[in-house]
């Protein structure tokens, strides 16, 4: 018989079928096995905390348990793949003694080395172990406490079975030594051979207890003893995380983990120096860095994990493993740095409903955190926890998609353009200085294996996971939760005039915006702001700091920068003052800290402090330029301006305030002012709280005249601060407008009537407002009518603009 004849009868003998040309149902690559040889990163890991466990002997057993059965079936699954791998072997070497072999006696050897020998040393531990889990999973409940936590695994001994196949683990160090031979020869087998093809691309695994089979490439079924062994160390540290430390298998598991943990080390190293490329001008090719970014290139946002070499970027998406897989990279794109150009943008401007759905995020994710607090405190289930511990993970990696404003554009010389987002102005810059300083080398690139270097980022990457902050885990009295004040006041040493702002980042939890920049100052050597940014922070430790050069086609670049450390202890209530160096650059700036519990506001009061400020910019802005080129406008505030151009302004102000005041000032001017009424309109409560409708209501009935004002101007001074001088500023405003009314033709009761709707709202009964009901044109009468009698008032206070300071701020120089 033809020895081809012969493999298909082999084949059909197994029941296994004819190759089919779709997809294979498992397909490992070889590009992700090679040079990721050994990750203790890709395991099978349950995820318990460290040990010690805060947990009673009965929950650790009961976990321990779990993990035990968990091992066994794991071994199960593996020797049923190191058997497929070992099915065609005997038909192999039989055609290797004839006239037409499918593979040489010394291929044979080559393909197979070591596998028997580690089908036999897992079938010893596989049968002893189940054995063992067999003998002590059976519990009587008539047993007392003592005899059942014997019975569930107090007394339980594994850890010889262990220890023994660790100390058998070297047959793994010849299968890895010849593995690259061994995929060469099924590689160049499979494409010259339709005979061995056949086996190649038909291998197939019994799934168990049901009748369904996994169909396998050679190449897959090779690669399952790497997978097998990096999951060695991590299988032991979570069966040691389960085993009470009085336990008397304790010991001897804390000793096979560490010869585990030494023979992965010790194979790393060596993997390491088969990886490592020498460059033309004699450098090796080395990993500078890397991190998780977010991929603009096909105009879709993308998480990716983008690593710096020596001498060129790679750009690899991240393919979770299943339960029993092995993580795995993507090729996605690679750029030489040699010629490289990098561009900093600032212009990404983010939607309206872009907006809204990232505070919805945020939300959500403020709600299962408050959830998670909850659970710890009480008796709920570990399940729930992490339930929720997941979902918050999720809505993290969706902030992290889509929140990112700040661009770096790649563009090499062979004409690929790249362009990757960041939500930190700080990050951007760490990347793009690292890159720019490797590019300034002149490096020459030595084109590279593109799957070999894809494979190798499982063992390389330095970034264990996305920068999920809601799973770190700070100490409280080392974080702050509360309100963090930052008052820029001024920056010295800049090399020549130039248009430069301050951007101020902070870290912790996602829950509040963490970044916020000063407007753009005048053109000078010596800029001043004395602007006020504010941030709500939960878990705050460090604060970042940027002094940035505003160019006009929004090609920023970063002046200098620097990190602050944070400590709630030398921060207090009162302003502290210091002066910080960020390169040349010194920046002049004040903070204070007011702890307090956070929560997710949708208040009037809020919304206005969030800038840290007691008139919001948007108002300020809006005024500033209606006083600038809108005094003589006729019918000003009365005409309206086009509705989509001021949903552009204010979907701007909602994004980018420099970007904003930029527009505004290109903007017709109805717009602006259209813009302003807009923002008072949709205030969640209005400027004047509803609870003072009624009192002001009575107050119109006060006939003197003294005494009505000044009822009103006391009613007025018991609104929340922002509140207060928010309408104050924009009763000074309207004031001066009426003053142009010969030619602008609005009146103080044009305003009025403009304004009054917008600025006070009468209370809707059942909705937890009590008193009599206001029909609709009485409603009107009293708006308009409390607006008019604060326009007539002709001394109203000044309105404060910003929080005050304290004059005798303590003065700190630091440098970073």
């Amino acid at each position: 018989m033809d020895v081809y004849q012969e493999s298909v009868h082999y084949l059909n003998s197994q029941h296994i079928p004819e190759p089919e040309s779709d997809v294979l149902e498992e397909d490992v690559f070889q590009e992700e096995a090679e040079s990721c040889l050994l990750s203790p990163l890709q395991v099978e890991s349950i995820d318990f905390p460290d040990t010690p466990m805060s947990c009673s002997p009965r929950e650790m057993l009961e976990r321990r348990l779990v993990v035990l059965k968990g091992i066994v079936e794991s071994e199960e699954v593996y020797l049923r793949e190191l058997e497929a791998l070992l099915m065609p072997m005997k038909a192999l070497w039989a055609s290797a003694g004839t006239s037409q072999p499918v593979l040489s006696s010394q291929q044979v050897q080559t393909v197979f080395y070591q596998v028997p020998e580690l089908r036999d040393m897992h079938q010893s531990f596989y049968s002893d172990l189940k054995a063992r889990l067999s003998a002590h999973c059976q519990t009587d409940p008539s047993l007392g406490e003592e005899r059942e936590m014997n019975e569930m695994g107090f007394e339980h001994m594994v850890g010889d079975l262990f220890l023994r196949m660790v100390n058998q683990i070297g047959l793994y160090g010849g299968f890895i030594e010849n593995y690259e031979k061994a995929i060469e020869v099924v590689r160049k087998c499979t494409q010259s051979d339709p005979r061995f093809r056949t086996l190649a691309e038909s291998m197939t695994s019994n799934n168990g207890t049901d009748k369904a089979r996994t169909k396998y490439t050679f190449e897959a079924l090779l690669y399952k003893p790497l997978d097998r062994v990096t999951r060695t160390t991590l299988v032991l540290r979570d069966l040691l995380k389960t085993t009470p430390a009085e336990h008397r298998d304790y010991t001897v598991l804390q000793e096979a983990l560490r010869l585990s943990r030494s023979f992965l080390s010790g194979v790393n190293e060596s993997s390491r120096s088969k990886r490592d490329v020498t460059l033309s001008h004699g450098m090796r090719r080395q990993l500078m860095r890397d991190g998780f970014v977010v991929d603009a290139s096909d105009g879709e946002r993308s998480l990716r994990h983008l690593f710096l070499y020596t001498d060129l970027l790679l750009c690899t998406r991240l393919k979770h493993a299943n339960r029993g897989k092995q993580e795995q990279y993507r090729f996605c794109w690679y750029l030489p740095l040699a010629g490289l150009k990098l561009r900093l943008v600032t212009d990404e401007d983010q939607s309206s409903d872009t907006h809204l759905r990232l505070h919805t995020i945020r939300t959500k994710m403020y709600l299962l955190q408050q959830q998670l607090q909850q659970q710890a405190k009480g008796s709920r289930s570990i399940i729930m926890a992490a339930r929720s511990r997941k979902k918050l993970d999720q809505l993290e990696l969706m902030l992290f998609t889509h929140s990112p404003v700040y661009k770096l554009e790649l563009h090499s010389p062979s004409g690929k353009s790249h362009s990757l987002l960041f939500s930190s102005l700080y990050e951007l810059e760490e990347w793009r200085e690292a890159i720019y300083k490797l590019t300034t080398d002149n490096i020459e690139t030595v084109p590279p294996d593109l799957l070999t270097l894809t494979s190798a980022c499982v063992k390389l990457r330095m970034t264990q996971q996305p920068p999920l902050h809601s799973d770190s885990t700070v100490e409280d009295e080392e974080s702050m939760c509360g309100t963090l004040s930052v008052a820029i006041h001024s920056a010295s040493g800049l090399q020549q005039p130039t248009c430069v702002y301050v951007c101020v980042e902070v870290d912790g939890y996602e829950f509040h915006d963490k970044q916020a920049q000063t407007h753009s100052s005048v053109h000078t050597l010596n800029p001043h702001w004395d602007q006020e940014l504010s941030f709500q922070v939960d878990g705050a430790q460090n604060m970042r700091v940027l002094c940035v050069s505003q160019s006009d086609q929004h090609h920023d670049t970063v002046l200098g920068k620097t990190t602050l450390k944070l400590e709630s202890k030398s921060l207090n209530k009162r302003w502290r003052r210091q002066t910080l160096q960020l390169g040349q650059v010194e920046v002049t700036l004040s903070l204070k800290y007011t702890p307090h519990p956070l929560q997710i506001h949708s208040s009037t009061a809020a919304c206005l402090l969030q800038e840290g400020v007691l008139v919001p910019h948007v108002v300020r802005c809006c005024v500033e330029e209606v006083e600038r080129r809108g005094m003589d406008e006729v019918g000003i505030y009365r005409v309206s301006g086009t509705s989509s151009e001021i949903s552009k302004l204010k979907a701007a102000f909602n994004s980018n305030l420099r970007e904003a005041v930029t527009r505004l000032r290109s903007a017709e001017v109805n717009t602006v002012s259209g813009l302003l009424k807009l923002y008072f309109r949709e205030l969640p409560e209005p400027l004047i709280p509803t609870e003072l409708f009624q009192s002001l209501t009575r107050v119109l009935d006060i006939k003197d005249l003294d005494s009505r004002l000044s009822s009103m101007l006391s009613l007025l001074h018991s609104c929340p601060d922002a509140n207060h001088h928010t309408f104050l500023y924009l009763m000074h405003h309207l004031q001066r407008i009426s003053e142009r009314e010969n030619i602008n033709k609005m009146s103080l009761m044009n305003l009025a009537t403009v304004f009054g709707p917008s600025l006070l709202r009468p209370p809707v009964v059942g909705l937890g407002h009590h008193g009599f009901a206001v029909d609709i044109s009485q409603e009107v009468v009293v708006q308009v009518q409390v607006v008019f009698w604060y326009l007539q008032c002709s001394n109203l206070p000044e309105a404060q603009i910003t929080l005050p300071h304290d004059t005798d701020a303590e003065d700190e120089t630091t440098h970073m």
